[in-house]
């Protein structure tokens, strides 16, 4: 995932977590905020220092952006998204972590399927 397609900032984070709408399940929260400037989605991950050590935090972020990597087609433009990852998490392998991404994204109706 390229670097602009990443969400950085404190102030855009904050803007995403009050003006945007919020989805979840057991796995993740999903904050979308619409963007009608851009021209491709962003994300930004928040995945806290209760799920694990530093090396388990980077490689929850790696499997969701891979996540979002092989669904980029699916996903709507003109988009913010604001992934928080929960505890269970941590005991998780890519494939549980896409299959609910994905589910939770459908929940956000962020997918065009």
């Amino acid at each position: 995932m390229k670097k602009e397609y990443r969400v950085k900032k404190n102030k855009e984070f904050q803007e995403a977590f009050k003006k945007g709408k919020s989805f979840a399940n057991r796995q993740f929260v999903v904050y979308s905020l619409k963007k009608p400037s851009q021209e491709h989605f962003r994300i930004g991950l928040s995945v806290s220092k209760k799920i694990g050590n530093a090396v388990k935090r980077n490689q929850i972020k790696r499997y969701v952006r891979q996540a979002f990597h092989e669904m980029e087609n699916e996903v709507h433009t003109h988009l913010d998204l604001i992934i928080i990852a929960r505890k269970p998490v941590a005991d998780m392998g890519f494939h549980e972590i896409k299959k609910s991404l994905t589910h939770v994204l459908k929940l956000s109706k962020v997918l065009n399927k």
